[in-house]
């Protein structure tokens, strides 16, 4: 892996640790504050990543929040330091 690529790489788990943190304390914008505001307080609790990588500008996550959501993923594309697109697909039981 070139240098380039382990500094691309290193700011986009940066990032992602942002945009995660942003979203546990509620953080966030317009977009997700309706969601945020609507779930079941019991969704935090059982909100857990259960797989999170990064290759390059990509970022890739796995999580689930049972029983509303059995398993989601989301995946973000990070450019000059913030989220350039991300997308998320949600699969319930």
């Amino acid at each position: 892996m070139t240098n380039a690529s382990t500094q691309s790489e290193a700011a986009t788990q940066q990032v992602l640790d942002h945009h995660l943190g942003a979203f546990a304390q509620g953080e966030i914008r317009a977009f997700f504050k309706a969601f945020v505001e609507s779930a079941d307080p019991g969704f935090w609790s059982a909100f857990k990543i259960t797989s999170k990588s990064t290759a390059g500008e990509v970022a890739y996550l796995v999580w689930e929040a049972k029983p509303w959501v059995t398993l989601a993923t989301d995946t973000l594309l990070i450019k000059n330091g913030k989220i350039a697109v991300q997308t998320f697909t949600p699969f319930s039981s």
